[in-house]
């Protein structure tokens, strides 16, 4: 087991690419209505249950040294009648790695820009990141009062969420099976989807995941992190009162290949949403980090 590490903030020349992106959008996409039941991403063939548009983005992130690939964006629907799950996935269409990524989103839900924005850098690494619709429809919204959050939250089945994501995984596994791939998955989460990771990972034990990145989780249920068989990294700031860093370490103490990040200075959602330039550098060190990670974990074997 790792020792925590501590990162402050350090000069550095590169230009801020999470802000950037805000100010200077992604080309605006075309729109191309599938005509038949199978379309080709991450370069096997993959069944529609549902007729959805194709959107084509150009993904213009720098990630180090290396040139940011075409990215294909595609509306899914997992399943059929009232079990169907809603979800997007993104795909590196050049160098595809051939290797499936979940994203598990904040409280904002699988259609939130910054969520989207993340997926389409990782999928430009190589990637295929699929990110389920964990709230059916009814994310937190950015309008609503404070007040009603404890109620809303309160209103989620976290049961259901569970199952929802093991069905998005057991459709992305079927894909790479009938595509002969056989390789484990990597799950990233944010906030509230940082936090279940846990919860998945733990139950999973090994069998479909081989590596995960929990960036900031929330309402992380400390019983089941003993469980935990595959390389957790742990990603936070020192400045957020929603994932208190004690919490981070008793994870840490328990789970098995687990490693902590702590950014100094830095609130919650700095590496997705990010409101300075300074939670912009950091960002972009923590994202290379969980790159990193997944590369080891993944990947180096292969």
């Amino acid at each position: 087991m790792e020792s925590a590490l501590v990162c402050s903030t350090a000069p550095r020349t590169t230009t801020s690419s999470l802000l950037k992106r805000r100010e200077t959008p992604l080309d605006a996409p075309f729109h191309l209505s599938f005509s038949r039941n199978y379309e080709k991403c991450w370069g096997i063939s993959l069944s529609f249950r549902k007729t959805k548009k194709y959107k084509v983005f150009n993904c213009n992130v720098k990630v180090e040294d290396e040139a940011c690939e075409l990215v294909n964006g595609v509306e899914l629907s997992i399943g059929d009648g009232v079990d169907s799950i809603d979800a997007y996935l993104c795909n590196a269409v050049k160098n595809n790695n051939g290797t499936g990524i979940l994203l598990l989103s904040d409280i904002f839900g699988f259609e939130d820009s910054f969520t989207r924005d993340f997926a389409y850098r990782v999928a430009c690494n190589g990637y295929n990141v699929l990110v389920p619709d964990m709230f059916r429809g009814n994310p937190w919204r950015k309008d609503e009062s404070k007040a009603l959050f404890e109620e809303w939250i309160g209103s989620v089945d976290k049961q259901q969420v569970v199952r929802d994501i093991f069905t998005s995984t057991k459709w992305m596994a079927n894909e790479f099976v009938a595509a002969g791939i056989s390789r484990k998955f990597g799950v990233i989460g944010f906030c509230f989807g940082g936090g279940l990771l846990i919860d998945i990972l733990a139950q999973d034990q090994g069998s479909e995941f081989g590596v995960g990145i929990s960036f900031y989780g929330t309402r992380i249920d400390l019983s089941v992190a003993s469980k935990i068989e595959v390389p957790l990294l742990l990603i936070a700031g020192d400045n957020d009162p929603l994932c208190p860093v004690d919490v981070l370490k008793e994870v840490e103490n328990n789970a098995n290949g687990c490693k902590m990040v702590v950014f100094e200075g830095r609130g919650h959602g700095f590496a997705h949403r990010p409101q300075s330039l300074e939670d912009d550098k950091d960002a972009e060190e923590a994202f290379l980090m969980m790159r990193n990670w997944l590369h080891d974990g993944l990947l180096s074997e292969n």
